[in-house]
């Protein structure tokens, strides 16, 4: 029976790394509040169900759950979220369960899950540069605490803090360089981590922020972790302008009815913001070096299989 074969398995984990990686997670989301506490932000509740989501730029499932007649999507990421709370507050986090029902094709790579957690944060009136150099100093005092607290066999043997401000490559300077597989291949030869920024606007969503001297070209940046880890952070600048907004929907041939809250809430007056959201089960993976995302989290919600 398919329920003897889930329980078999979930018993059969390996402990030490399960208890590894739990540990390390808990040190992590610590570390991390404690951090952006004591830089003045506020922490807000996550959102599990809302009418808006995340469009990504890749194909993902989205499913649509009925909420007292309403259509409410499962969130894949807090970004509208975020530009909304700035109405309100100046810099927020929230820990935020994303789900993405990814391509069965993404099963094998080792960091990706169709259930994980954000640390999800966004900062008005500020720019790239500035939660660049925020993200940098997180990571590397979170990697600190961790160091402080558990046996170094047990972590990744070649973790430490890493040289601030990290390196920066131009997206096109990459594919140029590497071809379309870059960030596989620049993970795999890096010794510290590095930024990817300046990505092309067909590469990513409507809602980050166009260059005004470049078009086609946003104030973004992904992080790209050491070692063969890959991606660690996604982020940039947001556009905030009603105007603006609705040039960048029909950029990506998408339909402005389905992001009708963000623009009335642009009509009525947005921030400038800049922002980023890291996965805590990549993370975790990382610092632990292993090899399978699955073998440090308790429930893993493995893509293309049926699990706990």
């Amino acid at each position: 029976m398919i329920e003897e074969r889930l329980i078999e398995e979930f018993v059969e984990k390996d402990k030490t790394k399960l208890l590894t990686g739990t540990r390390v997670n808990t040190i992590v989301r610590g570390s991390m509040k404690h951090f952006l506490d004591e830089k003045g932000f506020l922490e807000i509740n996550p959102v599990i169900i809302s009418p808006i989501s995340d469009p990504l730029n890749h194909p993902v499932d989205d499913p649509v759950l009925s909420y007292y007649g309403y259509k409410y999507r499962l969130t894949k990421s807090m970004i509208f979220h975020k530009q909304l709370a700035l109405i309100h507050f100046e810099k927020i986090y929230s820990f935020s369960p994303n789900i993405r029902i990814e391509p069965v094709e993404r099963k094998n790579t080792g960091r990706h899950l169709a259930e994980f957690t954000q640390l999800d944060l966004e900062v008005r009136d500020k720019g790239r540069d500035f939660v660049m150099g925020l993200a940098e100093e997180m990571l590397n005092l979170t990697i600190s605490n961790v160091r402080k607290v558990i046996e170094p066999k047990l972590l990744n043997p070649l973790l430490k803090e890493y040289s601030m401000p990290f390196r920066r490559v131009r997206y096109l300077d990459a594919v140029s360089a590497y071809g379309r597989d870059f960030e596989s291949i620049m993970s795999s030869e890096a010794k510290e981590p590095f930024w990817i920024i300046d990505i092309p606007l067909e590469e990513r969503e409507f809602y980050d922020r166009e260059k005004e001297e470049e078009k086609g070209v946003l104030m973004d940046m992904d992080l790209i972790y050491p070692n063969g880890y890959g991606e660690a952070i996604s982020g940039g600048e947001r556009e905030f302008s009603y105007e603006r907004i609705l040039e960048r929907i029909a950029k990506k041939g998408q339909r402005k009815e389905d992001y009708s809250l963000l623009l009335e809430a642009s009509r009525r007056g947005l921030h400038p913001s800049a922002g980023f959201g890291i996965g805590i089960e990549r993370l975790v993976r990382f610092i632990v070096g292993s090899k399978d995302i699955s073998d440090v989290v308790l429930f893993p919600k493995e893509i293309g299989k049926y699990v706990l």
